[in-house]
């Protein structure tokens, strides 16, 4: 049987054939990996070549991508290892900062169900301060800490398994800078940084940014090193022509290409005629291609076997090979005993605010993983631009030092939201809202936080946040709110015969302690009134103004991955109150508030459930603490508010799928509701309980998903939502 080799195949087999190059006479040969975003993933394919056809590298150098693979190589990772992790990185998480929602405090998580939005604006005296990107690469820090764990200890660059330099431009003079000592994730972060995207690096003094701004193929760098043999590697993006920049983002694009590629033609004038270049075919290949990464392997591999002739007077015996690979061969990471700790901060913060959030002891060895998940903890706090940690050799041991960067932009910081549900039959709620969030206003932390929120359900509140310890874990907060809603009255609990609007106007101070990380307990006095006024349909509840006064005891478990639409995690939540006329209300009565969801994947589907009720259970409680059912997923088929009791009971499912991939991610999915409200439980039966049949479909933003729901219910009616920003936790709070 007849097999066809493929051309370059057949030009690797003929390569491999040529006599190899003893010891003595082997040329220093230097790697140099060009800059290009995604693209850079093609040089591991470049990689994978030069091992197959045993051609030792002896220096390497790289500008931003390629300084992220140039790294690897040379501390010694195998080129199959960094395969395997390019393909499984969440590459997405590399272009966010939040941690993840898991890792911040409670009140945080309340605040995103009205302000979700954080756009990195701060507020001071004089002005409004943005930070000096749009990403402060918190997770990309702790991506590049992860990658290069067994160069941790390595400060001079030199002492990796191969020597190596990574390429970055001094953002005040635009000169290069060639980083050959320090930390390997800090260089690497430097080297990569993006002007405009990621945010500046502070190194030894001097802000650096992308390296591809001043030196993208360093050629010059390697040939200082001592390199003989210089094997180039191009992946910079080609200038477009006239047709194809139409649009503002083109234009943009070009002017940077046109940048990086004058100074990368430059540096291939350097190149000699022993000097190898590489460029592989990335024509439909773009920078932010980074779930291609098979592809990107395959196509630096073609380009390097087209090379292989050229490539083919590097080739070094199997013994000489086999040594040295055993002399760049990856070490294991071995830390040892942390025998000092030490923080770098600035800010009104006293020191003891963040070591006491960090577990970790001198005199114990490194956890890895829960010391990433306390600096993650600390970085959920919203205080700081990015939270980081290195790892230096020390005569008695390793020295752990934590650096965390105050925002540029804060002390006080602006957050936004916005919400919408319509269900296209005359019921419109809009709302709008923004927030001041002023931090660092003692030693230990205090917050005084306003927001107002304007449209159909105005709402005001002011606090202020005071820990009563240095790591958060007792607290008080003093408050003051108004909000207004809507309440509808039920004849038997089904049909509509009026409808009031209620006003509240209230003060409250509570006591509470965290339990964790995602859980708390609070213990809060509320003094106030509401008003009932503006009555329409049948004059069922006499307008007045009601006092309030009650106490609550609230025990919250929060550990869901997104406020609007998580896909993991779990809500618990149970909440007693009582109101009597000694604590100054006009009621007296004991109530008890409850909801579970569970949200989780299964065969490809995300499924949630939740369980939702309020009991009275004893005495009159008012118009004004009655609960409301009905709009989207509060039993989808009903009009908001339509449903209104003392006692209420909600439960539900909903199955989703993800479509659209990481970028643009949308979904679809269905759901079932069942519940009703009732003026006692007594009431209440599986016949009276009112269905709810969904179909939903939408996309997710950062303003939370926005969806278009159609639902139908066991009365034989229809309804229709288009809605942005729900929040399953809203009907809890």
């Amino acid at each position: 049987m007849a097999v066809k080799l493929g051309l370059p195949v057949l030009i690797l087999a003929v390569a491999l054939i040529a006599v190899p190059l003893s010891a003595a006479e082997r040329p220093t040969v230097g790697l140099v990996l060009s800059g290009g975003g995604a693209k850079g993933m093609a040089h591991v394919g470049v990689l994978r070549v030069l091992e197959e056809m045993n051609i030792p590298v002896d220096l390497v150098v790289g500008t931003s991508a390629g300084s992220a693979v140039g790294a690897l190589y040379a501390s010694g990772m195998p080129v199959e290892d960094i395969e395997r992790r390019f393909i499984e990185m969440d590459w997405l998480s590399s272009f966010q900062d939040d941690p993840g929602r898991v890792y911040k405090p409670i009140r945080r998580k309340q605040d995103e169900v009205r302000l979700p939005v954080t756009p990195g604006i701060g507020v001071r005296a004089d002005g409004l301060y943005v930070g000096g990107g749009i990403i402060a690469g918190q997770n990309l820090g702790f991506i590049l800490n992860e990658l290069t764990r067994n160069a941790a200890l390595v400060e001079d660059f030199d002492r990796l398994a191969i020597p190596f330099r990574a390429v970055a431009t001094d953002l005040e003079t635009g000169e290069q800078v060639v980083m050959g000592a320090g930390n390997l994730a800090e260089a690497i972060r430097a080297s990569m940084s993006i002007p405009g995207v990621y945010a500046p690096v502070n190194r030894n003094g001097r802000l650096l940014v992308d390296g591809g701004v001043a030196n993208n193929l360093p050629v010059s760098v390697a040939r200082d090193m001592g390199a003989d043999v210089i094997i180039a590697v191009d992946i910079t993006d080609p200038l477009l022509d006239a047709d194809q920049l139409k649009e503002a983002f083109s234009v943009v694009g070009q002017l940077t290409t046109i940048m990086t590629r004058r100074n990368t033609e430059q540096q291939l004038d350097l190149l000699g005629e022993n000097d190898i270049l590489i460029r592989p075919d990335l024509e439909g290949v773009g920078s932010v291609d980074f779930y291609n990464a098979l592809v990107l392997f395959e196509l630096g591999a073609t380009a390097a076997r087209e090379k292989a002739v050229a490539l083919r007077p590097l080739i070094v015996p199997r013994k000489e090979w086999a040594g040295y690979k055993s002399q760049t061969a990856f070490t294991p990471y071995e830390a040892g005993p942390i025998s000092h700790i030490r923080i770098e901060q600035g800010g009104g913060l006293a020191p003891e605010f963040l070591r006491e959030r960090i577990q970790q002891e001198a005199g114990e060895p490194l956890d890895v993983e829960a010391l990433e998940a306390d600096l993650k903890r600390i970085y959920g706090l919203g205080y700081y631009e990015t939270v980081s940690y290195a790892l230096e050799p020390s005569p008695e041991g390793t020295l752990l030092t934590v650096r965390v960067k105050e925002k540029s932009w804060g002390p006080n910081y602006l957050s936004f939201g916005l919400g919408y549900e319509d269900n296209f039959d005359g019921e419109t709620r809009f709302n709008i809202a923004t927030g001041l969030r002023m931090t660092e206003l003692n030693d230990l932390g205090a917050e005084w936080q306003t927001g107002v929120q304007l449209g159909t359900d105005p709402w005001v509140r002011t606090q202020w946040y005071q820990p009563l310890d240095y790591g958060y874990q007792r607290f008080l907060v003093l408050g003051g709110e108004y909000s207004r809603d809507t309440l509808g009255i039920y004849d038997g609990g089904t049909r509509p015969v009026s409808e009031v609007d209620v006003t509240y106007r209230d003060l409250d101070l509570a006591l509470g302690m965290e339990l964790g990380g995602n859980a708390e307990i609070r213990l809060t006095y509320v003094r106030g009134y509401a008003t009932v006024d503006e009555q329409i349909g049948l004059p069922i509840v006499r307008d007045d103004t009601v006092h309030r006064g009650g106490v609550s005891l609230q025990l919250v478990h929060d550990s869901l991955d997104d406020t609007f639409f998580p896909r993991h995690g779990a809500f618990a939540g149970i909440r007693g109150r009582l109101e009597r006329e000694g604590l100054g209300s006009d009621r007296h009565f004991d109530s008890v508030t409850g909801m579970l969801l569970g949200t989780d994947s299964w065969k490809g589907f995300n499924l949630t459930g939740l369980l939702f009720g309020e009991a009275v259970t004893a005495g009159e409680p008012g118009i004004e603490n009655a609960v409301r059912l009905g709009g989207f997923r509060r039993l989808s088929a009903y009009a908001p508010g339509e449903i209104t009791g003392d006692n209420a009971l909600l439960g539900a499912l909903y199955a989703s799928q993800a479509f659209g991939g990481p970028w643009v991610p949308w979904f679809a999915g269905a759901g079932f509701e069942a519940g009703n409200a009732w003026e006692s439980f007594d009431q209440a039966s599986w016949s009276n309980t009112v269905r709810s049949y969904s179909v939903f479909a939408g996309v997710d933003t950062f303003l939370g998903p926005v969806q278009f729901a159609t639902a139908y219910n066991n009365r034989d009616d229809w309804a229709a939502y288009l809605n942005i920003g729900f929040s399953f936790t809203q009907l809890f709070y």
